[in-house]
């Protein structure tokens, strides 16, 4: 797809941006990817013009897979919302209460004993793959491990046992998540926060394949009438998914282009 020069691409945010929704990724897009997880932060070099976006426009938001607590911790900015675990928790901007999708919930007691024998094998142990409870999902990640690939092999089993319980499994960078059998994507989370706002254009910006989901619903709430335009960006890495490249309309380098595009939003006058 040929580059479309920044500041054209974000013409219809910056033409009104009291009118405009900013939405964001958290890993790979505001925060650099870390070989740990829980090391993840943003950098107050992006906390600054992200907090001058928040002022501004009229509805900014972080859409992670992480857990809408803990998105809000790497970010470290209280006043905006934040929709977690693939679109199925809300943290509403100077909340300090969770909403939870309810049918999600009814998974987490039968998420969790299944990640706690999985990290108890012993194949599990010795490649180092880690687990990340993320209570209705479990993560299991290999970046870092001795051996990446015999570490991503494992978590493929584990994977394929998972699918054989009756539960959902999905691939990110170096991370398979064992979800409730439930639809669970970031696009559904956005239009539920969007829908009704009155908000006239939206961006979203994220780096993995969770984050087309995020362009599809952006595009159905414009094919709906809900938004007049949608500015989908994917963040690029040496782990770019092809999907994301295809259904981006733009293409940023890494955490420092979200920077650049963030600075850009941010000097709307």
């Amino acid at each position: 797809m040929a580059a479309t020069p920044l500041h054209d691409a974000l013409a219809p945010l910056l033409a009104d941006p009291s009118a405009a929704a900013v939405l964001l990724d958290v890993d790979g897009t505001l925060a650099p990817i870390v070989r740990h997880a829980d090391d993840a932060h943003v950098p107050e070099s992006t906390r600054r013009p992200l907090i001058a976006v928040a002022r501004r426009y009229g509805f900014v938001a972080c859409v992670s897979g992480r857990r809408a607590a803990i998105a809000r911790r790497i970010v470290s900015l209280g006043s905006i919302t934040y929709v977690g675990n693939h679109g199925s928790e809300v943290l509403v901007g100077g909340a300090s209460e969770v909403v939870v999708d309810a049918e999600v919930a009814e998974w987490t007691d039968r998420v969790r004993a299944f990640a706690a024998v999985e990290l108890d094998r012993e194949d599990v142990r010795r490649t180092r793959v880690r687990g990340e409870d993320k209570h209705a999902i479990a993560a299991f990640h290999w970046r870092g491990a001795p051996d990446e690939a015999a570490a991503e092999a494992v978590a493929e089993a584990v994977a394929a046992r998972a699918l054989e319980a009756g539960f959902a499994v999905h691939h990110g960078r170096k991370v398979i998540e064992v979800r409730p059998p439930v639809t669970m994507d970031k696009g559904i989370g956005i239009e539920r926060q969007l829908q009704g706002r009155g908000m006239k254009v939206a961006l979203y910006a994220g780096d993995d394949k969770t984050d087309c989901d995020a362009f599809a619903g952006l595009r159905r709430l414009v094919a709906a009438g809900e938004l007049g335009a949608a500015v989908c960006v994917g963040v690029r890495s040496d782990e770019t998914p092809a999907e994301l490249e295809q259904d981006a309309d733009l293409l940023v380098d890494g955490p420092a282009g979200v920077r650049e595009l963030l600075n850009a939003l941010a000097a709307a006058e």
